[in-house]
């Protein structure tokens, strides 16, 4: 399965750095963000198994990132880590998305434990949504760990591209409006123009390759996705 990436996001370089190095023993790849804004880049460009997310923080905090992952629909594992007993309201961290939490100061070993059972529950779930693999040819599109093999060799696509294509794909022959898959994939409130989806599209087809002409462009309509 290989290594799983797992974001650290606190504003304390220290702490960070210590997270770092014990992740990586235990052969995680880590990556790190100061802030709410650098983290939700991050969460956007790579693929992210595990998030361990700090309250307080300058800009957004964790609740406020906490909700635009999940709005954004990742479902990977968000652990909590807070300063104070009453900085942390259980009730509504659950509520908004978080999985678990843990109370600064705290043993490493104990946080990296939570990882693990954290990523050990989201595994086993997955295992059992085939409902969210879509096979169409020789391209298979996993909704659950959002990634796409093509002939069996796994391509990376970005977050964007991944649900534009796995819109289209889930729906093979059904033409969708510039308009409709702008309101469908992006962000409501997010500046976007109807270009933007002839860029992406764009770049979905150079990575499918000799597969590009599955998606055909509907003259003055949209897209859609050929079932061959």
């Amino acid at each position: 399965m290989g290594k799983k990436n797992v974001l650290v996001v606190d504003d304390e370089q220290d702490l960070r750095l210590l997270l770092k190095s014990n992740l990586e023993k235990q052969q995680f790849r880590v990556f790190e963000a100061e802030d709410g804004i650098e983290a939700l880049e991050i969460v956007d460009k790579k693929e992210i198994d595990c998030v361990v997310l700090d309250i307080m923080m300058p800009g957004k905090d964790g609740y406020d990132v906490c909700r635009e992952i999940r709005k954004d629909g990742y479902k990977m594992p968000i652990i909590f880590l807070t300063a104070k007993d009453d900085e942390f309201d259980e009730v509504l961290g659950l509520e908004i998305g978080g999985d678990d939490y843990v109370k600064k100061p705290f043993s490493v070993r104990a946080l990296i434990s939570r990882i693990k059972s954290n990523l050990r529950r989201v595994g086993y779930q997955g295992s059992n949504l085939d409902n969210n693999i879509i096979k169409t040819g020789e391209i298979k599109i996993n909704q659950n760990d959002y990634t796409v093999e093509i002939e069996d060799e796994e391509v990376f696509f970005p977050r964007k591209e991944f649900k534009l294509l796995a819109h289209l794909a889930g729906h093979p022959n059904e033409v969708f409006t510039r308009e409709f898959l702008l309101n469908k994939i992006w962000d409501e409130g997010t500046y976007v123009v109807d270009r933007t989806v002839d860029v992406h599209i764009g770049r979905i087809r150079k990575k499918l390759g000799k597969y590009k002409n599955r998606i055909k462009t509907v003259i003055g309509v949209g897209y859609k996705f050929l079932s061959k």
